[in-house]
């Protein structure tokens, strides 16, 4: 069973900056891509990030590029969202998502707000 468990969200001012971690389980995570989405209040769920199995592709949405960066470690089953030079419009409800599988996990706030 697909378990995705996302963490690392909170409260930040403008220009601030988070590290997102989702530590997945239930799958080989070294076989699968992962992405980051996320839904801010109100909207819906967009793309932010996306990493391929090995983690020398990566793709980004035109709002967060030069400013996020998606990395992975598989030897801890986690895929990262380092997340810099924030603004208010990056506030949401950010979830991991792995290739393949339609599971997603809690999701983690983040806030940005001065």
């Amino acid at each position: 069973q697909v378990r995705l468990v996302e963490s690392g969200g909170g409260l930040v001012q403008p220009g601030g900056s988070l590290r997102l971690s989702c530590a997945a389980s239930g799958f080989a995570f070294s076989n699968w891509g992962m992405d980051w989405y996320r839904q801010p209040p109100g909207k819906e769920r967009e793309f932010v990030a996306s990493i391929n199995q090995s983690g020398g592709v990566t793709t980004y949405a035109d709002s967060v590029k030069g400013r996020f960066t998606i990395s992975r470690d598989s030897a801890k089953d986690t895929v990262y969202l380092q997340m810099n030079s924030l603004k208010a419009e990056d506030t949401a409800v950010y979830y991991c998502r792995a290739w393949g599988f339609n599971s997603w996990g809690q999701g983690t706030q983040v806030t940005v707000s001065s």
